[in-house]
């Protein structure tokens, strides 16, 4: 029987952690290769808890490892003093730990990633393996050398030069039967991954509160997530406002990160390597290219870069620069704002951006300035060879991200039935290339924004299952209560001039219907593949005019009887037009452009108005900044906003003049009240509320806010439209998202 001596068992002496580095031998603790002063007490809680991180380590097992169970001591004064030395060293808080979590009269537990640190193999002269094939028909001669004490050293060389002329061929032979196994076994596992069924992983579900936004692509939000290992991050909305969230992978236990008040809503670029730090942008204003901040993990206060305006942005492999999208280009630079170097110019705008594993290339989702759509592409890290990753489907797709292996790729669909997560395994068949996409999701939730674990082959992404209900305001309650007529699945809603009939867009679908005002000869107008975004009833009753799209197109100005016949574009442009109103006699159209996150960012905005009789176009004086205009049924006046959607602006057709009405955060403008008042949203102001403004006198007077939709136990809201009594309506969302994790399956 051997001894312990003669055959000893690894032991890992070093572990890594974010930024610092523990000698289990020495007793040593490193920051970025800095030594950091601690005590010896403190160092050994750590050591135990480094042993078993995402465990919870009991005060029972800490007192007999480190004091002993004989030892009299005050126990719990001494291991709250290591503790906190611990915590003090590690720069770690027990209020919003990063390292140490405090279990309450249970013990503690270590949340960081814990990585071994490979010792050094010292070198040695190699010598033949002892499963050489054959080996065990050596002739005599080659054994007596080898167990020869003179000539160990040099007894591989010895074996070569003793093996016998006639035994020259089965080297080759190996070779090649070696050869066959790797193709073969190639071959195999692209047989397994291009045809073979795997069985379906489980999802298990994070949080529960409902409250994690889901993002919204037509505004260049993606929904994005990050983790540290043990951590989940989200932005979740509270009170209609989008904050910075984090919840614990083990128990889905949630809670809010403090943020400097400049990122009024955190739109998460990425996390650093270590877990330490994210790149956050501010996606409440309408601008296109927001100012990128610094912000450790652990909240608090954050370091704006100097001088960057982005869209979204990633550290670069290194971990020190940072590579941000800005317009159709990549740009690299320093985190104090220095050495600006352009990376790549694109066919469009880049989000989600991903370095592999072993840094060669980075893999993005691109969006078409124009369109909107969105695919995966891949650029080479010397910034060149820029290509879509995916052949042409029927869907499109977004938000990829590698397993820390490379193992794998897995990525958002969006199909015409709904979004699933997908996958690409990285090395497939006999040439070792990508193989063919599986989808690892198939509803019943919309699925999107997957991101990977730091460590192994688990996903996180979103899981969607939207429910959202049409409230009215009542006046007398002060509260919102279901919507009288019919409708509950409108996210926008819009009555004809006589207030005899009624037109919505469902939610689900973007499908326009319309019905009578007490819900009865209900229709649906159009359907998919087509997705309305606004109406407005003709004059006469007779018409509607729509802003709508197919799937890769622009948005174009669509004209539909009420019966659902002759649906046609109006006026073909190779630009997307936006928000068509009536004149008040219909014989004429106003409209504008998309504001610059929604599409065209470079190109110039202005309010248009378009004769239907002569079919010429003309530019409406002044109206240079403005969109989304709405033309008073009178005929006297057209309200529009600014292109940052901060100033109601009001002109007036009899004398030709524009002028400011409010300036505050404002969308989705109404006219009510006979044209005496305007309502609008304000989507910023905490509560997001409802106004109305005086158009002869200015005056700006609140309506309701998200505080009355207490009934509905709603967690945001868009403003629909008003009744021909004027009473306000809201899509109300009673639910958004959760987040969910599955194991990649096993082929």
């Amino acid at each position: 029987m051997s001894s312990q001596l003669d055959s000893p068992k690894p032991t890992v002496r070093r572990l890594r952690f974010g930024l610092f580095e523990a000698d289990l031998s020495t007793g040593e603790l490193r920051k970025s290769g800095m030594r950091i002063r601690i005590q010896a007490q403190p160092f050994r809680v750590l050591a135990s808890l480094l042993e078993a991180p995402g465990e919870v380590v009991t005060r029972e097992e800490l007192q007999q490892r480190i004091w002993g169970i004989d030892t009299i001591v005050d126990f719990d004064h001494s291991l709250g003093t290591a503790i906190n030395k611990l915590r003090e060293a590690l720069g770690d808080s027990a209020e919003n730990p990063r390292f140490i979590e405090t279990l309450a009269r249970r013990g503690y537990r270590f949340l960081a990633p814990v990585t071994p640190v490979q010792e050094q193999e010292p070198e040695s002269t190699p010598i033949e393996p002892a499963s050489e094939p054959f080996a065990h028909a050596r002739p005599e001669s080659e054994v007596h050398l080898a167990s020869s004490d003179s000539a160990a050293h040099t007894a591989p060389t010895s074996v070569r030069v003793s093996k016998s002329h006639s035994q020259h061929w089965l080297r080759p032979l190996v070779a090649l039967c070696l050869l066959a196994a790797v193709a073969a076994a190639s071959w195999l596992m692209g047989w397994r991954f291009g045809s073979r069924p795997f069985s379906p992983p489980r999802i298990r579900q994070i949080t529960f509160s409902g409250r994690v936004s889901p993002g919204d692509t037509l505004f260049e939000s993606l929904g994005a997530t990050a983790t540290d290992g043990s951590r989940i991050y989200f932005p979740e909305i509270e009170q209609g406002r989008a904050m910075l969230a984090q919840a614990l992978i083990s128990d889905g236990e949630t809670s809010t990160i403090s943020l400097p008040n400049e990122i009024a809503a955190p739109y998460i670029s990425a996390i650093s390597p270590d877990g330490s730090n994210f790149l956050l942008r501010n996606h409440l204003t309408t601008k296109a290219e927001q100012p990128l901040w610094v912000v450790p993990t652990i909240g608090g206060a954050g370091q704006r870069i100097p001088g960057i305006l982005a869209h979204d942005a990633t550290w670069m492999p290194d971990g020190q620069q940072i590579l941000y999208a800005h317009g159709d280009s990549l740009f690299t630079v320093n985190k104090n704002g220095t050495d600006i170097h352009k990376f790549a110019t694109l066919p469009g705008r880049a989000f989600w951006l991903r370095w592999s594993p072993n840094g060669s290339s980075l893999r993005f989702t691109l969006l078409n300035s124009e369109t909107h759509s969105s695919h995966l592409w891949t650029i080479s890290a010397s910034g060149n060879n820029a290509h879509p990753l995916l052949p042409p489907s029927d869907g499109s797709e977004c938000c990829g991200s590698w397993t820390s292996d490379g193992r794998y790729y897995v990525f958002q669909r969006n199909m015409a039935n709904g979004s699933n997560i997908w996958l690409i395994p990285e090395h497939s068949g006999i040439f070792g290339g990508p193989g063919k996409p599986y989808a690892l999701t198939n509803g019943p939730l919309t699925y999107q924004s997957p991101i990977t674990a730091r460590t192994g082959h688990r996903i996180f992404f979103i899981g969607l299952n939207l429910r959202s209900e049409l409230l009215q305001y009542d006046a007398a309650s002060q509260i919102f209560i279901p919507y009288a007529g019919g409708i509950s699945n409108a996210r926008r809603i819009a009555f004809s001039r006589d207030g005899q009939w009624v037109a919505w867009i469902r939610q689900d679908n973007g499908s326009l219907w319309s019905s009578k005002a007490d819900g009865t000869q209900r229709m649906q107008l159009t359907s998919r593949p087509l997705e309305v975004f606004m109406m407005h009833w003709s004059p006469n009753n007779k018409h509607l005019l729509l802003m709508a799209r197919k799937p890769e197109g622009r948005w174009a100005i669509y004209m539909i009887n009420a019966d659902g016949s002759d649906l046609h574009i109006v006026d073909p442009e190779n630009r997307s037009q936006a928000d068509p109103d009536w004149s008040p006699d219909g014989k004429s159209i106003v409209f504008g452009r998309l504001p610059d996150l929604m599409s065209e960012a470079s190109m110039p905005k202005a309010i248009y108005l378009y004769d239907l009789s002569t079919h010429k176009t003309q530019k409406l004086p002044g109206s240079d900044g403005l969109f989304s205009p709405r033309w008073s049924s009178d005929g006297r006046y057209i309200a529009a906003l600014s292109i940052d959607q901060t100033r109601l602006m009001l002109y007036d057709l009899k004398t030709k003049n524009w002028r400011q009405l409010a300036h505050q955060s404002i969308a989705d403008p109404v006219w009510g009240d006979k044209n005496r008042y305007i309502y609008f949203h304000d989507f910023v102001q905490p509560g997001q509320p409802l106004y109305r403004v005086n158009i002869k006198t200015d005056q700006i007077q609140p309506i309701a806010n998200l505080k009355d939709l207490r009934a509905a136990d709603a967690v945001d809201y868009r403003f629909a439209g008003l009744t021909p009594n004027n009473v306000p309506l809201v899509d109300a969302r009673t639910s958004a998202a959760n987040i969910y994790t599955m194991p990649i399956p096993k082929f």
